[in-house]
């Protein structure tokens, strides 16, 4: 009696959440978390020390602190070597608003620098033809602010 073999069955993977990863440079953590905080309104939800802390170090290597930004979850971390330092450049982060001035504003008043003016009209932002501004936070991360893209009824045929 022959055997017969079932073909292989793909699993569908579905992932749940993004969660960028940002480096600061080392023992500057404490100082990004707050700057998010005061910045943007995040909220601290874990923090992970090294367990092996140098006894010459004044703070802990951070491994990881995750912080929450609306729905957005990112970590932060330390650098430790300098691979991660080149991974941890070039990243832009979209906040999406309804009140971009305000939103620029309080990003400067917490240590930010605004990009260029604020822009608006049809591809001002891939995401949303509305206000868009852009600013650099004290870590050199870039992050784009600006309005909601708009939402299109369903329209049947």
């Amino acid at each position: 009696m022959a055997t017969t073999t079932t073909p292989t069955e793909t699993k569908t993977i579905t992932f749940t959440a993004t969660k960028p990863q940002l480096f600061v440079e080392s023992s500057k953590v404490d100082d990004a978390v707050s700057f998010y905080k005061n910045a943007f309104g995040a909220e601290e939800v874990t923090r992970v020390n090294h367990p092996k802390r140098k006894a010459d170090q004044d703070a802990p290597l951070v491994v990881s602190a995750e912080v929450k930004i609306g729905s957005l979850t990112v970590i932060v971390s330390d650098i430790v070597d300098a691979t991660a330092k080149e991974i941890g450049t070039g990243i832009v982060f979209w906040l999406e608003t309804e009140d971009i001035e305000a939103a620029v504003e309080k990003a400067v008043k917490a240590g930010a620098v605004a990009e260029g003016e604020l822009t608006e009209g049809e591809g001002a932002c891939d995401a949303a033809a509305g206000r868009v501004g852009k600013v650099k936070d004290p870590y050199g991360i870039v992050w784009v602010i600006c309005t909601p893209a708009k939402k299109t009824a369903d329209v049947e045929a």
